[in-house]
């Protein structure tokens, strides 16, 4: 009878786990909102970057655990640390202040603005910085820009369009961040792609 008991608690136990984290995060994020964006955007591009080279391991059949950059996912925890997080928090904010959900057509405004104008200057932004943290000069910047700037800004296009539409209508605003930075876990294996 005890080894059941003992069983029975440890699988409630096991099964309170993600409801203590998520309550965890939810108080961090009352508390902290944008450091909590933060380190969850710092966390989750760290981790796409190294799916990313993983994918690219297995793709040309290599092992998997030689040879890893580890500089590629602490860049990658730099950007969404310091930039993703914090800038996608205030740019929510902006974004439901200056149009409110009562707004005629609010939902439809809020798509343009972001895939108009925070998409193309974000994914600007995000190959300057990229392009300094691997310290590299304009012109490997300029030459990554002309290569890769406008691709990447159409596949964002494809990619995140749905995506934001679901975001800035349906998913609450404390939430925002966080659902951005589980698709772009996809979204940064795919940009990390283009650098190689």
């Amino acid at each position: 009878m005890a080894p059941a008991v003992s069983k029975l608690r440890a699988e409630a136990g096991f099964g309170a786990l993600p409801r203590r984290a998520l309550a965890q995060y939810l108080l961090l994020l009352r508390l902290y909102p944008v450091l909590t964006k933060a380190a969850t955007s710092g966390s989750l591009s760290a981790l796409g970057n190294f799916l990313a080279q993983m994918i690219e391991k297995k793709r040309k059949k290599e092992n998997c655990s030689q040879n890893l950059d580890v500089s590629g996912p602490l860049r990658y925890a730099i950007y969404g640390f310091f930039f993703t997080g914090p800038l996608s928090h205030f740019f929510y904010l902006f974004m439901e202040h200056w149009i409110p959900s009562d707004v005629p057509l609010a939902g439809v405004k809020r798509l343009l603005l972001d895939r108009l104008i925070f998409a193309p200057a974000f994914l600007l932004f995000f190959f300057f910085i990229m392009n300094f943290l691997e310290r590299k000069d304009m012109a490997a910047f300029s030459a990554k820009m002309r290569r890769g700037f406008w691709p990447s800004l159409q596949m964002n296009w494809k990619v995140w369009t749905p995506l934001q539409f679901i975001n800035i209508n349906y998913v609450p605003l404390q939430f925002r961040v966080l659902f951005a930075n589980l698709v772009a876990l996809f979204w940064y294996a795919y940009l990390a792609s283009l650098g190689k």
